[in-house]
């Protein structure tokens, strides 16, 4: 396949899943979410139900994005996504329980084991027998446990910016930990502060810090659905969840573990510790990228996840 038939098939629109929260409005589809239910896939794992987008054909192979602690699936930008589509894959991303506009969950404990449930959930409802799945920060554990659990589901892992859940490994500074335990933000200009005040500490170098690119998706973030309640039962799934270094030593998909090497929130030897206990896992560690994801990384952290995935498959 030519990059132009490759380039043609990014033109396919996000699909929205339904909302459960605030809708708002797609850049790409150009309409709001709360069209005819009728119309969009909801994924169900059972009585949670999960909001997903597909970008690209489904006779692409699938790229499944699991997000980070708190962390909805816009923060995977839409441009970003399409870069990973040019490159012939179809990519679902979704929100996770707690989070944006999936269920909340008031009253009820789960644990990480759930959460990989739900992101089979989101592979049934989109007909992905099988998927390359990469999973950021509480979305790398998340696929780790994924992997352990139903491996039979993955053709790759890519785990960035994780740990093991060993607490020897990936330790947070002081400094990063207290700002993610800081009581939430009351109101929209203090979130999008403290979303700024975030990065300057625990994200890529100062050069790489887009101020206005990232208040612009913080306040769209807050706007879509702000649910700090989640938070809370979010970290107590992965405490519960322990150590994975027995199950991730006995894994056999192809892996690769990202991680920055300015990351304060996750200490870059949660990445390290991660690639070796995975067999044959591929370690690779981006210089002046913290715990975030910046623009000015895009096209390199692609062009990274594309060689290995091709190396494998």
């Amino acid at each position: 396949m030519g990059p132009e038939h490759i380039a043609a098939r990014t033109r396919a629109r996000w699909r929205p899943g339904r909302t459960l929260c605030v809708p708002y409005p797609s850049r790409l589809t150009g309409r709001n979410n709360t069209s005819d239910p009728a119309e969009m896939p909801t994924a169900h794992h059972g009585k949670v139900e999960l909001f997903f987008d597909v970008l690209g054909s489904a006779t692409d192979p699938t790229l499944l994005l699991i997000n980070g602690l708190g962390s909805q699936c816009i923060n995977y930008d839409e441009q970003w996504c399409e870069k990973f589509a040019v490159q012939g894959y179809r990519v679902i991303r979704f929100d996770n329980r707690d989070t944006g506009l999936s269920s909340k969950l008031d009253e009820c404990s789960y644990a990480l084991r759930d959460m990989a449930g739900d992101a089979v959930a989101v592979l049934d409802a989109a007909n992905a027998e099988r998927a390359h799945v990469m999973g950021v920060s509480m979305g790398g554990m998340i696929a780790q446990r994924l992997a352990i659990d139903h491996g039979e589901r993955l053709l790759s892992l890519t785990s960035v910016m994780s740990s093991t859940g060993e607490p020897e490994y990936g330790q947070s500074s002081r400094e990063a930990l207290a700002l993610v335990m800081a009581k939430p933000a009351q109101t929209r200009d203090e979130y999008v502060d403290n979303q700024i005040a975030e990065r300057r500490v625990y994200g890529s170098k100062p050069e790489w810090i887009d101020e206005p690119y990232l208040r612009a998706r913080a306040a769209r973030a807050f706007d879509r659905c702000y649910y700090p309640a989640g938070i809370g039962r979010q970290m107590r799934a992965i405490k519960s969840d322990g150590a994975r270094a027995d199950g991730l030593g006995m894994l056999t998909v192809p892996t690769l573990v990202m991680h920055g090497d300015r990351d304060t929130l996750v200490d870059p030897s949660g990445g390290r510790r991660t690639a070796e206990l995975i067999p044959g896992a591929r370690y690779v560690e981006i210089e002046g990228m913290g715990h975030d994801y910046p623009v000015a990384v895009w096209d390199r952290w692609v062009e990274i996840w594309a060689e290995f995935v091709r190396s494998v498959t």
